[in-house]
């Protein structure tokens, strides 16, 4: 049974949601919660699976909510919900630690599809979707050169050298089958790989590796693929 916390300052769009949720087997809404604040006290209570997360909001908003949210070290996953695709929104939510993002008006079979992703630890948004997504938004991130990789990073320094190129495919937007053809490895190597990274660094998912790639300085918007 996955359990989810519904935030947004909208009554009808709350019940909405629940409807869509609880007509749903093996989904259960535990609770609610209208603006931001309440979302983090609420969540720190009922400690659910999948927290679905509105944006715009008085008071604390969805990003600030997300950021407290995670920093607590909760098991708690956020989907965050936006209206507009690749706003500056989603952005700053995916860095604040949110597993994903879908859009408001999404199909009922893609929110129920992207709440048992998160859930299951996978992120919602392909990682193609997530480098463009960091491309968009690239004057706010760091410019850094090849060169000026932050190599006395500690989460680095853990990495093999197999690893290490797993990291860099990531925030290349690689998939697995691409990781596997390009650096010639089977799939489960690759998906193994990819764990380790994951555990490694710290990472929540992919999203959140692909922005650990942008972040360190070891890939940039627009390098080639």
């Amino acid at each position: 049974m996955t359990t989810v916390l519904i935030v947004d300052d909208q009554p009808l769009q709350r019940f909405g949601f629940r409807m869509l949720l609880e007509s749903t087997p093996h989904t259960e809404v535990v609770g609610e919660a209208a603006h931001g604040a309440e979302a983090v006290r609420v969540t720190a209570e009922l400690r659910p699976d999948v927290v679905l997360m509105d944006v715009r909001m008085p008071g604390i908003d969805g990003i600030e909510a997300t950021r407290r949210i995670v920093a607590a070290g909760g098991r708690s996953r956020i989907l965050v919900l936006t209206t507009f695709d690749l706003d500056e929104y989603a952005h700053a939510a995916l860095r604040a630690g949110a597993s994903g993002f879908l859009l408001k008006d999404a199909l009922p079979e893609e929110l129920l599809a992207g709440i048992r992703a998160v859930a299951g630890g996978d992120a919602v948004i392909a990682p193609a979707l997530t480098r463009r997504l960091l491309d968009a938004y690239a004057h706010h991130l760091p410019v850094r050169a090849p060169e000026e990789v932050r190599a006395d990073d500690t989460r680095l320094g853990s990495l093999t050298e197999r690893e290490h190129q797993i990291l860099v495919a990531l925030g290349q937007g690689w998939t697995n089958g691409e990781i596997a053809e390009r650096l010639v490895l089977s799939g489960s190597t690759v998906k193994t790989h990819v764990g380790r990274v994951l555990a490694k660094m710290g990472a929540r998912d992919r999203v959140q590796a692909v922005i650990l790639a942008y972040d360190l300085g070891l890939t940039r918007p627009n390098w080639p693929r």
